[in-house]
């Protein structure tokens, strides 16, 4: 027992220092895209930058309610969710605005900042896979590395478009392609939660 108790322990270290690293992660790459973005007029890479903030906040809360009850754990994931369905929403309103300026981002800014992120992503998604499972705040954790990966992806392929086509469209269709994904997650998120929550409550059969 004292076994089983000295493993689950050292890997509650493990995971702890992980979330460190990729906090420590994101939260640098909130800085560099939030500045890349305003300078390249991209939208995408705007989003990118939020969402690395969303990210390095959702690590924070992860560290908060490591070792708490699963009522603390399903809540902050509720909370996480909540915050990713309204990043999902604040981007898509942001790419209708955009469909009528017309204007057209800086395609290698895009592009070189943009393979720059992915490599952050797919180190933090690799750092975190093995901790993938369990309840929704590890759920919630692993999704948003995931997505951030799939959207710089994204990104990287919009930037090559929108210097061929020289056109605004690829930037758009990312931004709104990256509400949908943050919007599809956060339903993930909410609904395992919210059954979390709901089982927590119910007694116990020898209650």
């Amino acid at each position: 027992m004292s076994a089983g108790c000295g493993h689950h322990e050292l890997e509650t270290i493990k995971y702890r220092n992980i979330l460190w690293l990729v906090f420590a992660i994101n939260a640098g790459m909130f800085g560099v895209e939030i500045v890349a973005g305003a300078i390249a007029g991209s939208v995408s890479l705007q989003a990118d930058a939020l969402d690395f903030f969303a990210d390095a906040a959702n690590y924070l809360v992860a560290l908060f309610v490591l070792e708490r009850s699963i009522r603390w754990r399903a809540g902050a994931a509720l909370a996480k969710g909540g915050a990713m369905g309204l990043f999902g929403l604040y981007v898509l309103g942001y790419s209708a605005y955009q469909l009528f300026s017309g204007t057209v981002p800086l395609a290698p800014v895009m592009g070189a900042v943009g393979f720059l992120a992915l490599i952050a992503n797919v180190v933090s998604a690799v750092l975190l896979f093995r901790h993938r499972e369990g309840d929704s705040n590890r759920q919630s954790v692993w999704l948003c590395s995931r997505n951030d990966a799939i959207a710089n992806v994204a990104v990287i392929i919009a930037a090559g478009l929108v210097y061929l086509t020289e056109t605004h469209w690829p930037d758009l269709i990312v931004g709104f392609f990256m509400a949908g994904l943050a919007l599809h997650s956060a339903w993930q998120i909410i609904r395992q939660a919210l059954g979390e929550l709901r089982d927590e409550r119910m007694p116990s059969p020898a209650e």
